[in-house]
This record gives structure tokens, sequence and C-alpha cells, in this order.
């Protein structure tokens, strides 16, 4: 059985379609769309956008590989993604990133169902490192004193209806 998007996805996906000459553009959102519909970007979703915009599967793979926001395995309900780029190294960044290793039982790429850890090579908040990004909210400034409170605040509040993690 292969996959398909949903009638709402798909009306987006053309409205796309329609703004530009080629369908390369396209391929961003459409991946996004995907990963948002089947959770991750497994072979079937990878063929499905490149089947949705006649581009190659290789195109379409080379993209989703290159950007860490895409997903190419199932991940827990929130994806950590911790930064250990310059800034965020200099300032602690490996030691927040062992922090949550430690308390969650996870390493980084892996997952426990409810967190998946991501180190992130930079998310563009280097004046607060070291610093995390979980769907939409941001956490600066972050000591590895302060997983715990981090991962209650992730655990009691619910993400806005469709925020992909």
């Amino acid at each position: 059985m292969s996959l398909e998007f949903s009638a709402d996805a798909q009306k987006k996906i053309t409205a796309l379609r329609e703004r530009y000459p080629t369908s390369q553009p396209v391929v961003l959102a459409a991946l996004h769309l995907a990963q948002k519909e089947h959770g991750y970007l497994s072979d079937e979703a990878l063929q499905l956008v490149a089947r949705t915009l006649d581009l190659p599967y290789a195109h379409v793979f080379g993209v989703a590989t290159f950007y860490t926001m895409f997903r190419r395995e199932p991940a827990g309900k929130n994806v950590l993604r911790i930064c250990t780029n310059i800034s965020c190294m200099l300032r602690g960044g490996y030691d927040v990133l062992a922090a949550f290793e430690k308390k969650l039982g996870v390493k980084k790429g892996g997952t426990n169902g409810e967190f998946t850890i991501v180190e992130e090579e930079c998310i563009a908040v280097c004046a607060n490192a070291p610093a995390i990004v979980c769907g939409t909210r941001y956490f600066l400034d972050v000591e590895p004193g302060q997983v715990d409170a981090i991962l209650d605040e992730l655990r009691k509040t619910p993400r806005p209806e469709g925020e992909v993690v």
C-alpha cells in the first residue's frame, strides 16, 4: 500500500506548484506536509513527494537528508534539538546535552517514545547560548540543572494544534 497526501495537503501543494515554473521550490513544503501527516519521512513518504511533484526520488531524498528538521525515523512526541555549535559549545552546550541524555536515558539521535534528542548544528540564538528548541518552544541560556524543569514544562504544556515537532 502506498502512502497518499490528505485532500488538504494536496490542495496546498497544488496551490504552491501554481506559483513556480517548476516543482523544485515546492519540495521543502511537501516534505514538511509529508512529515506532519505520516510522522516521519520513510522511503514511502519520500516516494510520495517525488511522485506528487514529478521529481526524481534522488532529488527528494537529497533534500530530506540535508536538513536536520526532517526525520527519517519515528521520533518521540517531543524532539529536543540541542545546539552544540561554537557559541553553545563554549557556554556548556555539551554539558546540557549530556544532562538530557542522562536524565532521559537516551543518547543523541535516540528516542524513548516521549522525547527524541537531536544534536543540532545551530538554532540561531547564539546570544543566548546554550539553547534548545522543541517544536516552536525555545529554551535559552540553558544550564544542566534546568533539565528537570524543562522536561516538566514540556510534559505539562500541550502543543498548539498542528504544531510540528
